[in-house]
């Protein structure tokens, strides 16, 4: 399967913050109404990826909700982070 450009922007946006980025996996799911991109990574990594109060986390889903264009009528996205660490 093709690499989407969105799973591209969160590839170079993510690896360099983590320690293990071959650990690094990004699914994406369609359920209607948004395009869901979620992120796995190492469960020491997680905490690298979220960052102190949230702040890594939302500035991630900020650039990446971002680029859907609000003149077309297309699918909203989504950036989830699979927390391993609960």
């Amino acid at each position: 399967m093709a690499e989407t450009d969105i799973e591209s922007l969160i590839r170079s946006l993510v690896i360099p913050l983590l320690k293990q980025p071959q650990a690094l996996s990004i699914t994406q799911k369609y359920d209607g109404r948004y395009h869901r991109y979620i992120i796995d990574v190492a469960p020491n990594d997680v905490g690298r990826l979220i960052g102190r109060q949230g702040h890594v986390a939302a500035a991630l889903r900020t650039i990446v909700e971002g680029t859907q264009s609000r003149r077309t009528n297309s699918k909203r996205v989504r950036l989830l982070i699979n927390d391993h660490r609960h």
